[in-house]
């Protein structure tokens, strides 16, 4: 199993690249990023110094959308980065959250998600693509290799991600649910003709190394309240009845509104609906050995990678345990003599 860290671009940029840095030498193997250009800095900007501090690491969005920016522009930025520093880039991509509802704006829809993918990766993997009319191509960018992880919860969403997606990102860490949605994105990918062992599985989450449970709930119940955004999104599309399990749905009934001022932070106000069942089930914390033991079940389910969100106060005592103990212990082992 791999091991990624997400991390958010808030001021001053160096922090964030001091991070990412320490997260190589740790060990990690991605460095992925928020993209909400309001919220926070401009990551695209941030990844340029982050690969050039860095001599391994893989770095991208978790994730971008559509709508933001023209697909071409995402694309040649993805294509400028593989130029400079090699092919080191992976664009993780959704209908979008933070980013357009911050504008007032909506996610957009699964068919636009789709186009977008398949423009986006045409272009950035030096391939022509029909787009608006023309067939585009960047003469320059013939060596860029970009694969694209989509991140999704839904029915629709997945079965899309299993027909279209080089990788699937699923923004929680609770067994259950990463067997439900792995399974639909595996049996889509089989129905279109693809392989599904091809698909690369990331799940993300917070993940907190420590011993004060009560501590660790309140810093990571945010992630509760985030992923609350997309879930009620499917529970207004779907309803409480459909095959999406109950396990996803049914914490949001009392969920009463949400604070982008406060997202993805520490403390936030609006996630009181959060129980600590969730917190418990969607993140990762306790002591190295219990993380050790979720991230072999969760390995067990079909998982490529962990990536753990570090938007709480023990970020360097969290990555310096994953680096001494936890990423050595989930690591394929190899032995000098057999």
């Amino acid at each position: 199993m791999k091991l990624g860290v997400v991390l958010q671009c808030n001021p001053p940029a160096s922090r964030v690249v001091d991070l990412a840095r320490q997260a190589e030498t740790l060990g990690f193997e991605y460095v992925w990023t928020f993209d909400s250009h309001l919220l926070w800095e401009e990551p695209y900007v941030i990844y340029s110094q982050i690969l050039a501090a860095t001599r391994k690491v893989h770095v991208g969005p978790m994730v971008t959308n559509p709508a933001t920016r023209d697909w071409t522009v995402t694309a040649s930025l993805f294509a400028t980065l593989n130029e400079m520093y090699g092919n080191r880039t992976v664009c993780g991509i959704g209908r979008g959250d933070s980013a357009v509802r911050v504008l007032n704006g909506k996610p957009t829809t699964l068919a636009t998600l789709r186009e977008s993918i398949h423009v986006i990766r045409e272009l950035a993997n030096g391939r022509p693509v029909e787009y608006q009319g023309s067939t585009l191509r960047f003469p320059w960018g013939t060596e860029s290799r970009l694969p694209v992880w989509v991140g999704a919860y839904g029915p629709k969403a997945l079965a899309l991600t299993g027909e279209v997606g080089d990788g699937f990102i699923l923004q929680l860490a609770d067994p259950s649910i990463v067997e439900w949605t792995v399974k639909a994105v595996k049996e889509a990918a089989a129905a279109a003709g693809r392989d599904p062992d091809a698909i690369t599985i990331c799940v993300a989450a917070p993940a907190y190394v420590g011993d004060d449970i009560a501590h660790m709930r309140e810093q990571c119940r945010w992630f509760g309240g985030m992923v609350g955004n997309h879930v009620a999104d499917i529970v207004s599309r779907y309803g409480d009845s459909s095959e999406v399990p109950r396990a996803l749905t049914e914490y949001i009934k009392n969920r009463t509104g949400y604070d982008y001022n406060e997202h993805g932070q520490a403390g936030n106000t609006h996630t009181d609906f959060v129980p600590d069942e969730i917190v418990d089930r969607f993140c990762i914390l306790g002591t190295p050995e219990q993380h050790i033991a979720r991230l072999e079940e969760l390995k067990a389910l079909g998982v490529d990678q962990f990536a753990i969100y570090l938007q709480h106060d023990g970020k360097s005592q969290t990555l310096e345990a994953y680096g001494e103990t936890i990423i050595p212990a989930v690591r394929e082992h190899v032995t000098a003599k057999a």
